[in-house]
């Protein structure tokens, strides 16, 4: 037991620094979650947009609070560099996730809930996809918009 208190100390010791900033990373994308649910569903519901359409507005409104957010707060050893390099990589990035988001939110909406699930069929595939691109966001921003950050 001693031998495992003694790796996970260690761990958490080395780590720390990056677990807590993963933590605020996904306390940002709680953020931009609610931003992105909120007008996926106002788009839907009340101005009647096509699913594709809602998702994309709703997702990319999502990226601009969280880089603004990541910026400014988990990241804010990067605020005085050069805002647009640093938007243009989040934004190449998020494209990606957005890809990925698209293909798993219709994906699911079309194939596994029927139109009979109504806005919680196309919620919890967006549940699904959000989760999944949470670290692929993570991860290549970590890398390539934040890797300098040690």
């Amino acid at each position: 037991m001693t031998n495992l208190t003694d790796r996970l100390r260690t761990f958490w010791g080395t780590k720390r620094i990056e677990l807590v900033r993963f933590a605020k990373f996904c306390v940002v994308g709680v953020i931009g979650a609610v931003v992105d649910f909120g007008l996926l569903n106002l788009g839907i519901q009340a101005f009647g947009l096509q699913k594709w359409l809602a998702n994309t507005f709703s997702f990319f409104a999502a990226v601009l609070s969280n880089f603004t957010w990541n910026r400014f707060w988990t990241y804010p050893e990067t605020r005085h560099d050069p805002i647009l390099p640093q938007l243009g990589r989040f934004v190449l990035v998020n494209i990606g996730g957005y890809a990925i988001n698209q293909a798993i939110f219709l994906s699911l909406d079309r194939f596994v809930f029927p139109a009979e699930w109504g806005a919680l069929g196309y919620n919890i595939a967006k549940v699904v996809a959000t989760g999944v691109v949470l670290f692929w966001n993570y991860g290549v921003n970590r890398i390539w918009t934040y890797g300098r950050v040690k």
